[in-house]
């Protein structure tokens, strides 16, 4: 008789009663729709950046009649300023994102994950709501209580990643996990894709209605943050269709999840899949930052590249994770499922909030193909840095053959 670890096509499925079915729509939208209010920013920043200068002024000055009303935002004297402090904002949100991954996994663990998912959804919403739409009432900007803001919404928003994982952990069993978290772990991606839309359908109405809407990880949050402005910024595309177009990398990251959770289920081994996979990353960004200036073919690129990067991301964070909270050394205790979680997916914030300022920096002095440049030799160091757990994983599948 196979083991409770077996995967065993079909034979797992049987298990699973609608409790299993709520517990995974529950989490997957709430997480989904929490992603979305953190996509939103990316999807506006050239909205932000042309109101933060008086360039933007000048060019639509006969077009908008609350014009005065942005008199008082001139908080840079040109875009290239309005853009590094763009950045800076993103490190800011990631490093306090980092730093309560750590604190909320273990406050997961001791209380009731309900209410510390609610609270922490509900006021993250609270915060979006003033750095958008507040400020804008009150004709209020002002670079540090952006800042501040934007450390309580990280702090806030780093409550729901360990909470809804720990849930599915303790629902889901090791078998068949790999394309359970494959598939669930695209929240973050149709999050994305929920975000981009509602923000391009908005946007004609300012940055705000849509802000209130409520190494590896460095590039995929990378593209997170910036794929929608360097589409604008490099190809001149309308604001709107670049958030459009930005979806398709979401899109391949979805499919590279499911797919390539699947696939090391079937292995019962997930390194080998993920060098496979960055390997192929390399390549995709290699192609994705020479795509000509044509909206289809750079669709397709770009959902290639999310495929390949996108996809062991989401692995990453959700199927290792809850497999690393079911080892030996912790499984006599299912709730530590959220502190490893939150360490595993805070060190991974912290890679990606020190490269946000980078990317900005580069790409301000160098150009954006220096920030390609950059991404892959971050993907380069993500299969150095697992390369050890590569040969152990690879050596024992040719054994076992």
């Amino acid at each position: 008789m196979a083991g409770p670890n077996t995967f065993q096509s079909g034979a797992w499925t049987s298990r699973f009663t609608h409790h299993h079915i709520v517990v995974f729509l529950l989490t997957f939208f709430s997480y989904s729709l929490l992603h979305a209010s953190r996509k939103t920013f990316s999807n506006v920043k050239v909205s932000i950046s042309s109101q933060w200068t008086p360039t933007y002024l000048n060019k639509t000055a006969v077009k908008l009649e609350p014009v005065e009303l942005w008199n008082s935002s001139h908080l840079f004297p040109n875009a290239e300023e309005a853009t590094l402090f763009l950045g800076t904002l993103d490190t800011i949100f990631l490093f306090s994102y980092a730093v309560g991954l750590f604190i909320s996994g273990i406050i997961g663990d001791r209380f009731n994950m309900r209410w510390v998912l609610s609270f922490g959804m509900c006021s993250s919403a609270v915060v979006v709501f003033c750095f958008g739409t507040l400020t804008e009432w009150l004709h209020f900007y002002n670079k540090w209580f952006y800042c501040s803001l934007w450390i309580l919404n990280g702090l806030l928003q780093s409550t729901g990643w360990p909470c809804v994982v720990a849930v599915m952990g303790n629902w889901f069993g090791k078998a068949g996990r790999g394309v359970i978290f494959g598939l669930w772990s695209a929240c973050a991606s149709v999050g994305n894709i929920l975000g981009a839309c509602l923000a391009s359908s908005v946007l004609q109405y300012g940055y705000e209605y849509s802000l209130a809407y409520a190494c590896l990880k460095l590039v995929n949050y990378s593209f997170f943050f910036w794929l929608p402005f360097y589409l604008s910024n490099n190809f001149r595309w309308k604001e709107a269709e670049a958030d459009k177009l930005s979806i398709w990398y979401d899109v391949g990251g979805i499919i590279g999840g499911t797919l390539q959770g699947f696939i090391s289920d079937m292995l019962q081994k997930r390194a080998p899949v993920l060098a496979g996979s960055l390997l192929l990353a390399i390549g995709s960004l290699v192609g994705y930052s020479r795509s000509p200036n044509n909206k289809a073919i750079n669709a397709f690129l770009m959902a290639v590249t999310g495929f390949f990067i996108g996809g062991p991301s989401n692995m990453i964070s959700a199927a290792i994770s809850a497999d690393l909270g079911h080892q030996e050394l912790v499984q006599g205790s299912s709730e530590a499922l959220a502190t490893v979680t939150g360490i595993v997916d805070g060190t991974g914030s912290i890679g990606a909030a020190m490269g946000q300022f980078l990317v900005s920096l580069i790409q301000d002095n160098l150009g954006w193909m220096w920030v390609f440049y950059f991404f892959i030799l971050m993907t380069s160091c993500t299969i150095l840095f697992i390369s050890p757990l590569i040969v152990k994983e690879i050596r024992s599948l040719v054994l076992r053959r």
